[in-house]
């Protein structure tokens, strides 16, 4: 069997289309992945939802080689141009998961690994840290975390229509799930 016939299963099993598409772009099947209840992820976001503009930062980034000041003007930039781009082509920008690890920086003071650094994003006090950001667009509003990964928090970020960012940081000992490839989380 190759990797990828379980899409054809669940499309004889009657899965929906949405379904297939996100069990396609995780590589995974439903019944191989761990659940997170919806109810659970919801009680655990932090207050209301921050603009670009009032985001301060929260941890000092000593030995960071960045300026944390640049750091915020980027982020500010970026959001800007994202919703300059979608108020002018009805599209968004593809440039999610950046946001979300630079919010991260921001918000949390994560120090973010080199690029493609297996396990996880980066650390926040001294703790390994797995970013995953869920964009406007995203209609089944649903987190997908390697199980075997290797992080000890797991931060969501969730972005709206808006442009207006939420998050909260969840320690791994508290999700919810069994055995499987994946985490799976869903917001209310």
């Amino acid at each position: 069997m190759s990797d990828w016939e379980f899409l054809h299963e669940m499309h004889d099993r009657g899965y929906s289309a949405e379904d297939i598409a996100d069990a396609a772009a995780s590589g995974v099947a439903p019944w191989d992945r761990m659940y997170i209840d919806r109810e659970f992820v919801g009680e655990l976001l932090d207050g209301e939802p921050e603009d670009a503009d009032s985001i301060v930062a929260t941890a000092s980034r000593d030995d960071f080689p960045f300026s944390i000041l640049e750091q915020i003007e980027i982020f500010r930039d970026l959001v800007d141009c994202a919703a300059r781009h979608f108020e002018n082509t009805g599209r968004y920008l593809q440039v999610w998961g950046e946001l979300g690890e630079i919010y991260a920086e921001i918000k949390f003071g994560l120090r973010r690994h080199p690029t493609h650094t297996a396990g996880s994003d980066g650390t926040i006090d001294g703790k390994l840290v797995e970013v995953k950001t869920i964009s406007p667009e995203k209609a089944s509003d649903v987190v997908l975390v390697k199980s075997q990964g290797n992080f000890e928090q797991l931060l969501i970020v969730r972005i709206d229509r808006d442009f207006q960012f939420s998050s909260k940081l969840i320690d791994r000992n508290e999700l919810k799930g069994g055995a499987g490839k994946l985490l799976r989380g869903r917001f209310a």
